[in-house]
């Protein structure tokens, strides 16, 4: 095996296009585990034609050795809510090596250039699904969403609620879903907003078995919806959105209508909204787990468009490390001038506190709040001044549901 060190001299990093296609196909198969059963199942034609939407949706760069693709990153153009304001958010997938070209750094080179891009195309926060936390931490990543798996017995069902609407069974991909989500990622912290590409990657590979039902209110208003497929006696709950109690209320005596069909019903939940609360026998199996990771990319513009809770005339200096881009390196002074205008400065100010981007992330993203993140060794410097930060940052917990 040739030395690491040469491998600059040897490989060329470059964007993937169209004519690398077969390639694209290939290593995107073997990241992802794609089997022949899966595209036998799927078809082809299917599978190759998906893939080439997302090289021509994506920004997708590689490592080739001479003419062969061997190492890729493909970052998705997607818009993030984080805590009701847009911004844009740079969907990092298709991360792979394959195991011979392992070793040599390929990964680590694509991830820096693939946020120098971001950067440059004002995408200040990346989101990923990690197939490895140590792995991205070291990257600059960190936890920022979790997932609640869950399974509740027949008997455990919430009783028929009142109600003022009616749920109906729909298309997956009916119109008054879309208005219900987007409605409702405009309000919750972290989730993505969904555009044509946002809802393909959504349920790619399960469609073909999935339901949908849309409850409506009394007016016929679009209110909640719910992603859901019912095999070998079970009621697998995919998604559920709602926009009022009523309708979280409807959605739960959808479910129990099938009753007579199912003896469990297995679900996800993508906020800290336990089930066991909400029901009368709460013994039920549950099962929190980390979801995905995120990472400012650019801290100063970010900063720029972040609603701080600041009154006119305050402000607190934070030092940031960051171990891959130089840029968030140093002090941002965080300050709101006489009228109330939100200023960020980046220079060499006096830190009131210090902390690495990863422990910046999770916190602006309300995951963590300052106090636990203090108390735990992640941010260093007076307990006044994490107090104060507490105050400035909105408390609402992440909810992210998506994948790709």
């Amino acid at each position: 095996m040739m030395a690491p060190t040469n491998f600059r001299n040897l490989f060329q990093m470059r964007e993937v296009v169209d004519s690398d296609i077969e390639q694209f196909y290939d290593l995107m198969n073997y990241v992802f585990q794609v089997t022949n059963a899966d595209i036998e199942e799927l078809g082809d034609d299917y599978v190759h034609t998906q893939k080439r939407l997302l090289l021509s949706a994506c920004d997708v760069i590689g490592w080739f050795d001479k003419q062969k693709l061997v190492s890729q990153v493909m970052t998705y153009p997607f818009e993030v809510n984080i805590h009701g304001v847009k911004y844009a958010m740079g969907g990092v997938t298709g991360v792979g090596t394959y195991p011979e070209y392992s070793g040599y750094g390929l990964v680590s080179s694509l991830i820096l250039e693939s946020l120098t891009r971001m950067k440059e195309r004002g995408q200040t926060i990346a989101y990923l699904f990690p197939y490895s936390i140590p792995f991205y931490r070291k990257k600059g990543w960190e936890i920022i969403s979790d997932v609640i798996d869950f399974k509740v017995r027949d008997t455990q069902l919430p009783k028929i609620m009142p109600v003022h609407g009616r749920t109906i069974r729909e298309d997956l991909d009916h119109e008054d879903i879309r208005k219900v989500y987007q409605q409702f990622a405009s309000t919750a912290n972290a989730a993505l907003y969904r555009d044509k590409l946002a809802w393909e990657e959504r349920f790619r590979w399960e469609s073909e078995d999935l339901a949908a039902a849309i409850y409506y209110e009394a007016v016929d208003t679009p209110a909640g919806y719910l992603f859901y497929k019912v095999e070998d006696e079970i009621l697998y709950i995919k998604e559920m959105v709602y926009l009022s109690e009523d309708a979280r209320r409807g959605l739960w005596n959808f479910i129990r209508a099938h009753l007579s069909m199912v003896y469990h019903v297995k679900g996800r939940l993508y906020n800290s909204e336990t089930l066991a609360f909400l029901l009368e026998d709460g013994e039920i199996e549950q099962r929190i787990s980390p979801y995905y990771m995120g990472r400012i990319v650019d801290v100063k513009p970010f900063l720029e468009r972040y609603p701080f809770n600041l009154k006119p005339g305050q402000q607190i200096v934070l030092h940031v490390q960051d171990p891959l881009l130089d840029w968030n390196n140093g002090s941002f002074t965080i300050a709101s001038d006489s009228n109330g205008q939100l200023m960020i400065t980046q220079g060499e100010a006096e830190p009131d506190l210090s902390l690495t981007i990863q422990t910046l992330t999770t916190m602006l993203l309300s995951y963590k709040r300052p106090l636990y993140l203090h108390k735990i060794g992640r941010i260093n410097g007076n307990r006044h001044d994490v107090r104060f930060l507490e105050k400035i940052i909105p408390d609402a917990v992440p909810w992210f549901a998506d994948y790709f």
